[in-house]
C-alpha cells in the first residue's frame, strides 16, 4: 500500500506566523515555490498556507504594507492535511474533494512534507493525475 509519505517531497520550509508578507514573498522567490506552510512562531506546528496569490490579492491589492503585514493576518480556510501514513487513495481523494493542488503532510503533528500536483503526476498513473486535475480545475 502506497502512503502519503511515498508521494510527498520532504524538506519543506515554513514561514513563521509572525513573519511579514514581504519576507514570505522573498522566501518563495528564493525557493522557487508558489506557496509555503505557515508554522507557529513558538511551536513550529502548521497553522495554514500562504500562496503567491494570497500575497498579491490579499496584501498588495488591498494596499497593505507587505513589510509590516504579517502572514498570520491572512484569512485561512479550513486547513486540509494528510497524515504521512495514510493510504495514497485517501490523500488524493482529499485533494479532489477540496480542489487543492498542494497538501501539507504531517506525522505526529509535525510537518514532514508537501504533496503537490507535480508529485502526483510523477508518481501515480496518468488516469489518477488526470482525475485530480479535472477536479481541481472545475
Amino acid at each position: 500500500m502506497a502512503t502519503a509519505r511515498d508521494l510527498m517531497h520532504t524538506g519543506c520550509t515554513c514561514v513563521k506566523s509572525d513573519d511579514t508578507a514581504a519576507n514570505a514573498a522573498r522566501l518563495m522567490a528564493e525557493l522557487d515555490v508558489g506557496s509555503l506552510p505557515i508554522c507557529g512562531a513558538e511551536d513550529d506546528k502548521i497553522k495554514g498556507m500562504v500562496t503567491d496569490r494570497d500575497l498579491i490579492v490579499r496584501v498588495m491589492a488591498l494596499g497593505h504594507d507587505p513589510e509590516t503585514y504579517t502572514v498570520d493576518r491572512l484569512p485561512q480556510s479550513h486547513l486540509v492535511l494528510a497524515d504521512a501514513n495514510e493510504d495514497v487513495d485517501i490523500t488524493i481523494a482529499k485533494m479532489k474533494e477540496h480542489q487543492i493542488n498542494r497538501l501539507p503532510v504531517i506525522d505526529s503533528g509535525r510537518l514532514v512534507g508537501i504533496i503537490s500536483l507535480g508529485d502526483v503526476s510523477h508518481r501515480m498513473p496518468q488516469s489518477v493525475t488526470g482525475g485530480l486535475v479535472d477536479s481541481i480545475k472545475s
